[in-house]
């Protein structure tokens, strides 16, 4: 793909942006939202609201990288809470737990637009997501949530790249799911084992800089790096540290993937089998 096809792309967003006279944006803080973000601080006649879901389900070091970073663009910013761990549909952790939860936060998120005269609702979604198993995009379509990465064909690699070309610092950022997403479907989620995969990841990222993460399974970690990655534990002393920390979190049993990270293992079940 040339860069004209992707200066292309960002024209046609840039033209979808200023169709809309204010916007809320859903604002995780990732690569996706912080460049739709910055896009739309682009034009300077539009009137722009960050918001930001805080919950257990998030990792507390990505709720304060996302207010910290919009802060730097100068716009309003607000948080919102997301009870999905009160919610007994959420927890029961079906394949379907996505969809639940993104109904009950996009609707808390319609209101606060409403409250704060937002005439529509922007996520971050991306072409790529159009993809893959994602069935909290029947809830954003559903409530009228407006992906407008996505309408334009804009894939993560592309948002990377211009994140790069804008100066946007989380233009290599590794990408961070829910924590919900750690948890085989059918194990009922809880709030005390969504703490200790976030204490794990915690521990990993003190070795690991790029993407990874740590799927829980009752008494065992299982630990999924990229490939590349894989070779630092075989540091004997780094390894010792992991198992130390794990065990102390309450794990029995740490595990390494020889197949390395990829995003939305735990969907790989849904492969073999029609929900």
């Amino acid at each position: 793909m040339t860069m004209s096809d992707l200066e292309k792309k960002f024209e046609k967003l840039y033209e979808m942006l200023l169709s809309f006279e204010s916007i809320m944006i859903a604002y995780s803080g990732g690569v996706d939202s912080t460049f739709l973000l910055a896009a739309a601080k682009k034009a300077p006649c539009i009137s722009v609201l960050a918001v930001t879901a805080v919950s257990p389900l998030y990792p507390a070091h990505e709720i304060e990288s996302a207010v910290k970073t919009a802060s730097l663009f100068e716009v309003k910013h607000i948080t919102v809470e997301n009870s999905a761990l009160s919610d007994k549909a959420f927890i029961k952790n079906a394949p379907d737990r996505c969809y639940v939860c993104k109904s009950r936060l996009f609707i808390k998120m319609k209101s606060l637009a409403a409250d704060n005269n937002c005439s529509v609702v922007l996520d971050g979604t991306n072409a790529d997501d159009a993809k893959t198993y994602r069935p909290g995009m029947r809830a954003l379509d559903e409530l009228g949530i407006k992906s407008p990465l996505k309408d334009c064909g804009l894939t993560k690699a592309e948002i990377r790249i211009l994140s790069k070309r804008l100066g946007i610092l989380t233009w290599d950022k590794p990408s961070c799911a829910c924590l919900a997403s750690r948890f085989p479907y059918g194990v009922m989620l809880k709030e005390k084992d969504v703490l200790k995969v976030e204490k794990a990841e915690a521990c990993i990222r003190k070795y690991i800089d790029g993407q990874f993460r740590v799927r829980h399974y009752a008494d065992t970690a299982r630990i999924e790096v990229l490939s590349k990655d894989i070779q630092v534990f075989l540091d004997s002393s780094i390894r010792k540290a992991v198992i130390a920390t794990f065990k102390d979190i309450g794990y029995t049993y740490v595990t390494l993937d020889m197949e390395g990270f990829r995003s939305g293992s735990m969907d790989e079940v849904l492969l073999k089998k029609e929900f």
